[in-house]
């Protein structure tokens, strides 16, 4: 890393501190090709431990003809089991079943996948909305009875590629629906990329009137556009504390093609760092384990802050400018 930089100006209206939901081996790895051998994987998540990372959403149990690149779900969760206990492990559970196994493998925080819209639903649970919606709620009911922490996801909360731009009522709605089941947490995914600052600041305005704690909010954007950044720091102006993240960049949706990589984790620390906010996460060890999984899926990484700081093509983490992993 460049010494002094990013140089820190604080900005007014801004969380001290952010809380990173780093979704990089489960919402990342999920669109890869190949499916990643499950020691890489453990190894992955114990280095964005070692970078700080509080939160590693670490996989999903759902059928594996559905994620094939997931399906060693049962396998990855014993190599995780020396973490320390106060990292949260969030994986993703689609219905009742997900859920079992969740529990059996002793998961204490969990999340479901519901949608904003009716096409989406019918494209990745093949239900209704409202069906969907019903699926979850013995699902969260369950969960909160065994003192799990659980999340909530709305995908497709600002533009469907089916639909088109998703009405902001529409959205609440979903959101409500799901804080009213026991849902702890609600990460608003924009899913496809489409989002600008003003439909965010518009969602979280109506949000807030309805009641939905800007507390238990979080944003998870697509950078199709290239707005997650400008996105994500209009939702911080709002109250919004945790903001997903991938690593790297990784990641997409493997039922909605047009959308791209999440919002890399390392640009996000690099403008979090730039206006003072505090993370607890070490950028270097972050783009030094960034540039290890590039190397491992082979191909360069999309950070431009990775690039940047490595200061190679490859996404290499041992290109001149990048800390060795210590």
């Amino acid at each position: 890393m460049i010494e002094g930089l990013p140089m820190r100006f604080t900005g007014e209206g801004l969380p001290s501190r952010v809380r990173i939901h780093e979704v990089g081996p489960r919402d990342g790895l999920q669109n890869e090709r190949s499916t990643v051998p499950v020691e890489v994987k453990s190894e992955f998540i114990h280095r964005l431990r070692h970078a700080g990372l509080e939160t590693v959403e670490a996989t999903s149990f759902v059928h594996p003809k559905w994620v094939p690149q997931l399906a060693d779900a049962e396998e990855l969760m014993p190599l995780l089991a020396d973490l320390p206990g106060d990292l949260r492990l969030p994986v993703l559970v689609p219905n009742a079943r997900g859920l079992e196994r969740a529990v059996a493998h002793g998961c204490r925080h969990i999340a479901v996948f519901a949608s904003a819209t009716e096409s989406f639903a019918r494209a990745n649970l093949n239900r209704s909305l409202d069906e969907s919606l019903a699926m979850f709620e013995p699902v969260v009911t369950r969960a909160k009875a065994e003192e799990q922490w659980v999340r909530g996801y709305v995908s497709m909360c600002f533009g469907d590629p089916w639909e088109g731009a998703v009405p902001t009522a529409q959205v609440v709605r979903v959101c409500r629906v799901l804080l009213d089941m026991g849902c702890d947490e609600l990460s608003l995914g924009d899913t496809i990329g489409v989002a600008t600052p003003g439909h965010v600041a518009a969602l979280l305005r109506e949000l807030a009137a309805a009641e939905v704690p800007v507390d238990r909010t979080a944003v998870h954007f697509h950078d199709t556009y290239g707005q997650a950044l400008s996105n994500t720091l209009t939702a911080l102006q709002h109250g919004v504390t945790t903001v997903d993240a991938s690593a790297g960049g990784l990641g997409g949706c493997p039922y909605a093609k047009s959308a791209t990589g999440n919002l890399a984790t390392e640009d996000l620390v690099w403008m979090l760092q730039g206006l003072g906010i505090e993370t607890g996460v070490d950028l270097a060890r972050l783009t030094a384990t960034s540039g290890w999984m590039a190397d491992r899926l082979g191909r360069p990484s999309p950070s431009r802050t990775v690039r940047a700081l490595t200061g190679a093509d490859t996404g290499a983490g041992s290109r001149p400018n990048s800390h060795k992993e210590q």
